[in-house]
């Protein structure tokens, strides 16, 4: 079984990030992604200090700075009046404090950077088109699975099977979880705006968090300043499964129109939009069994109200792969060791996700006491719990 390959089911972030850095170990892996493609699925996303130290401890920091914006600054205001509710430092004095810096980028240009630097490797080989589609075998010894397109269908013998296929994984359906996501009533609308489009009035250097009745706004810096990413969550029943469905502007600008008009000028400023329903997951019962097991979203899928599903993914993948070199003969073990170490923090940064999408979109009047707590809350401290993770 030394020379068969770790088979890893999904080339998003998190599997990725788990290929180069098997592969970097000495350890054959084949890379399979159900889409044909990487596509600009989701615009942009943060990676915090949590995350950028990983990517840069795999030697990734020069070609990420060519892509990736450093914010200034986090703004947090009420979305009705524009009243500034707190800020955080964010910019250099991140770097200085946890020692890697606090970046936004194009979740396109992170995969590339991760997909270039996979193909680099000659042990690894990446195959789209693919899925997992059956576990014939899945014991002590080694996994058998059956790898399918759309006109083919494969066994491939595995060292190991990890499932990093996103929320709806149909790994862990495979593992026996047949659960569905649940629609929480909020839709995502998402749009890039060109930096020589963006309002004159509006910063270009810091990201900015705008709150109200049952909305929010985020917007910050991509792709070294020369686009700004913009994130609308809406408390929504309109129910859309699936990925980058178009937008209707009216229907947005009609959603906002009693906002503030510097939070107005951000939707306006946003050529085309995609929008999509949010689900969430409940815990799971076990993320291993036997020599295979989950990560990132397909394991526990994290909301996007604290801007930490990409770096848990990047987490997860380094304290797996760390695990697996300690007893690479004994994978199971490796597996449990990894669950038992991810699973507290993953559910703590779940929960406190959705709190605050809970908070974020609260109404008159308990917008005054959420408001008061906001301006009394050191931002810069009270997420340093996440930010200052280091894999020992």
């Amino acid at each position: 079984m030394q020379d068969a390959p770790f088979l890893i089911a999904g080339a998003g972030i998190g599997g990725l990030t788990a290929a180069l850095m098997l592969g970097r170990a000495g350890f054959p892996c084949l890379l399979i992604e159900q889409r044909t493609q990487i596509e600009e699925i989701g615009a942009g996303l943060q990676l915090s200090p949590n995350a950028s130290r990983i990517l840069i401890g795999l030697g990734l920091e020069q070609t990420l700075t060519r892509f990736a914006s450093t914010p200034e600054r986090l703004q947090v205001l009420d979305g009705t009046n524009a009243a500034s509710l707190s800020s955080m430092t964010l910019g250099h004095s991140m770097a200085d404090r946890f020692g890697a810096p606090y970046w936004s980028i194009h979740r396109a240009d992170l995969q590339t950077t991760l997909l270039d630097a996979v193909r680099g490797l000659g042990n690894v080989r990446l195959i789209f088109g693919r899925k997992v589609s059956a576990i014939k075998k899945n014991d002590d010894a080694s996994v058998v699975v059956t790898c399918s397109s759309a006109t083919q269908s494969e066994d491939v013998v595995c060292r190991a099977l990890i499932g990093a296929d996103g929320l709806w994984s149909h790994v862990a359906e495979l593992l026996g979880d047949k659960s569905s996501p649940e629609f929480l009533g909020y839709q995502a609308w998402r749009g890039l705006v060109p930096i020589n489009n963006w309002p004159m009035h509006l910063p270009k250097t810091e990201s900015r968090l705008w709150l109200g009745p049952k909305a929010h706004i985020v917007h910050y810096p991509i792709r070294r300043g020369n686009a700004i990413n913009v994130v609308a969550v809406t408390s929504d029943t309109d129910n859309r499964p699936g990925w980058a469905h178009l937008g209707e502007r009216d229907k947005i600008m009609k959603r906002f129109r009693d906002w503030t008009p510097e939070a107005k000028d951000v939707i306006s400023a946003v050529p085309d939009w995609s929008v999509w329903s949010l689900f969430d997951r409940r815990e799971r019962t076990r993320w291993s069994e036997n020599r295979a097991t989950l990560l990132g979203d397909a394991a526990h899928p994290v909301l996007p109200f604290l801007a930490q599903g990409a770096a848990l993914a990047i987490e997860d993948a380094a304290t797996l792969v760390r695990e697996i070199t300690k007893t690479p003969d004994q994978l199971a073990d490796a597996f449990r060791r990894y669950e038992t170490e991810r699973r507290p923090r993953a559910t703590k940064i779940q929960n406190a996700a959705r709190a605050n999408g809970q908070t974020y979109h609260l109404r008159w009047p308990l917008t005054v006491a959420r408001n008061m707590v906001i301006r009394r809350t050191d931002l810069s401290k009270r997420y340093d719990w996440i930010y200052s993770f280091i894999l020992n």
